[in-house]
């Protein structure tokens, strides 16, 4: 009985082996596969639809040669790791391609929220890349679940990001580009990491070239994923940090705003709407509805009264005022009210 359980073991890792090496392949399917999925991202992209952009995750193929590193390096093949960093690196440049020409056809569609989303990488990309290789790898060589569960690695998002990259290299946002393509190399590299631990703890070396593998062996045939991977936690984590203060002074300038607008006699804040000029200045446009507007002094003292900047950059308030007219069945209310800032 245990004889056979073994051979089952045995013959489901040789199955998923040849499933692993099958998707490392290049070829036509592969390229094929890959422009379409671009074209898919970049358009989902272009009508900030997620709905789209998912669906172009689910086809494409990035993901067969990036697991067929992470095999290659537990196995110590180099053979079949060259061959999967070619098709990989073949895969990418159809992305990019595809990307580009459609970002330059369509040079005048304005930036979205789904392209934008993906210019800022912090260490939470990081972190939820690793966690989505893990589980892909593991659905990968667990006998208990379908392959279909592969498919969670499209949290990771490769093509989309890569696409977003190429549409913004086109309009020459370079800044901007470049942010969305290092979170498709933190993308890679992550999966690629992740997926090779779970081959090694899930036996997956005890039928390799190299039988019995060392952990050291192991660490040293990843060192270069984990170089990395250490430069772009630190890169990441202060990234991290500027958005979450970021987050915090728009907070604390909403509640500041809200405090002091909101207690005057009619008047309501509306909107609040943060925006970074190239000038070290930092513009907050509030959209206050009343009976009265306030005066530029009024604005100089609910201006001084801002949080400070996380860069230190110098903020302007701009309150764009809406008349609001107030009528009940005895007439006009607040109609000589003033505008008021709290105490």
């Amino acid at each position: 009985m245990s004889s056979q359980v073994n051979y089952s073991s045995i013959q489901h890792k040789e199955t998923v082996r040849a499933g692993i090496h099958a998707g490392a392949e290049l070829s036509v399917a592969f390229i094929l596969m890959n422009i379409l999925a671009a074209t898919i991202a970049s358009y989902g992209l272009f009508a900030n639809s997620p709905a789209v952009v998912i669906g172009a995750m689910i086809i494409a193929m990035l993901l067969g040669p990036i697991t067929g590193i992470s095999l290659a390096l537990v196995d110590n093949d180099l053979n079949f790791l060259w061959k999967s960093i070619l098709t990989l690196l073949a895969g990418a440049l159809v992305v990019i391609a595809t990307g580009f020409i459609i970002g330059l056809i369509h040079k005048d569609v304005p930036i979205s929220r789904e392209i934008l989303a993906r210019t800022a990488p912090n260490l939470a990309d990081l972190v939820i890349a690793l966690a989505g290789g893990a589980a892909g790898a593991y659905a990968t060589v667990s006998p208990r679940l379908s392959v279909a569960f592969v498919g969670v690695a499209i949290a990771t998002a490769l093509v989309p990001p890569l696409c977003a990259a190429n549409i913004l290299f086109a309009r020459g946002e370079m800044a901007l580009g470049s942010g969305a393509l290092l979170l498709t190399f933190t993308n890679i590299v992550a999966i690629q990491f992740a997926s090779s631990v779970v081959f090694w703890f899930t036996g997956f070396r005890e039928i390799s070239r190299t039988k019995g593998l060392p952990f050291l062996i192991f660490l040293k045939n990843n060192a270069v994923s984990v170089v990395i991977l250490c430069v772009l936690a630190f890169i990441l984590t202060d990234s991290l940090h500027e958005i979450l203060a970021k987050r915090l002074y728009e907070s604390a300038t909403q509640a500041t705003l809200f405090k002091e607008i909101d207690s005057s006699v009619g008047n309501h804040l509306v909107e609040v709407r943060f925006e970074e000029t190239v000038k070290d200045k930092n513009i907050i446009r509030a959209v206050v509805r009343g009976p009265n507007p306030p005066t530029g002094a009024q604005v100089a003292t609910l201006e001084s009264k801002l949080p400070a900047t996380p860069k230190g950059k110098s903020a302007e308030l701009r309150i764009r005022f809406v008349p609001t007219i107030i009528i009940t069945k005895e007439g006009q209310v607040l109609k000589d009210a003033d505008f008021t800032l709290g105490e």
